[in-house]
């Protein structure tokens, strides 16, 4: 946990203005001709997420010289493992949103100390939604807090996610409303930490650097974002990939998850 008030004020004003620097470098050239390519299988990357992930790695690794970096744009160093703190970035999650001129693409960072977040900043410059999560502190949007929306059960809820699983779980439950896409998955689980969603689900193949700071927004606004089995995710392994997850209010969590092993899902 963070040592001290001063520690947590000093390192909360830092992310906070790295976050918005990141946000501001980012519209400037969102909506104009830029280059992009893919990386990988099918990985789309654009020079604007190379600048952002610049300006992030300058800004945050002044906060703190002997924290680790784990970052979607910089090649992965395993001598992280060992970092009492790591500061773990998505520059732009939503990068093909982003692209195609959509407004739902995020600047996503989190600090992770003994394999958990404990402070935590997504920002969505589009729309000028500013969240941040401290641990034990709580869940704000643009200063105020948030908290997960109330609720047990299934019927009626708000969900987004892949639509292959959607489709199968309308199927068992046909009164379940589906929200549409979200292509930044940390936004998508921030909607729900917010209460704009009720639930929210991810397939496999999201890395740390989709989920740290949007998985302490969501548990600092009571909710719970988890792997299907209810387990609680770690972050900074060797592998920074994980599976299916569910992100909902702690009740209809339970519910959610029910249901999708009841249903295999």
């Amino acid at each position: 946990m963070l040592a001290s008030d001063t520690d947590h004020i000093g390192l909360a004003a830092g992310l906070t203005q790295a976050v918005r620097e990141a946000g501001a470098l980012a519209l400037r050239t969102f909506n104009a001709q830029l280059k992009h390519w893919t990386k990988g299988k099918d990985s789309p990357v654009s020079e604007a997420d190379i600048a952002v992930d610049r300006l992030l790695r300058e800004r945050l690794l002044a906060l703190g010289p002997d924290y680790g970096w784990l970052s979607e744009e910089t090649e992965d160093n395993l001598l992280r493992l060992s970092a009492h703190r790591l500061w773990v970035v998505d520059p732009i999650d939503g990068t093909r949103a982003y692209i195609a001129g959509l407004p739902d693409w995020t600047i996503s960072v989190a600090l992770v100390e003994s394999g958990r977040p404990v402070m935590a900043a997504v920002y969505a410059p589009v729309a000028e939604e500013f969240f941040f999560a401290a641990a034990t502190a709580g869940a704000t949007c643009n200063d105020r807090p948030i908290t997960v929306s109330a609720g047990e059960g299934v019927r009626g809820a708000r969900i987004a996610g892949p639509r292959r699983t959607i489709d199968r779980l309308v199927e068992a439950e046909p009164e379940i409303v589906i929200e549409p896409r979200i292509h930044s998955l940390a936004l998508r689980f921030a909607r729900v930490a917010q209460g704009r969603l009720d639930a929210a689900l991810a397939a496999g193949n999201s890395h740390d650097w989709d989920l740290a700071a949007a998985d302490l927004l969501v548990h600092e606004a009571d909710g719970a974002l988890t792997t299907l089995a209810g387990e609680r995710l770690i972050y900074n392994r060797s592998e920074p990939r994980h599976g299916p997850l569910i992100a909902a209010g702690r009740s209809r969590h339970r519910a959610l998850s029910e249901l999708l092993r009841e249903r295999q899902i």
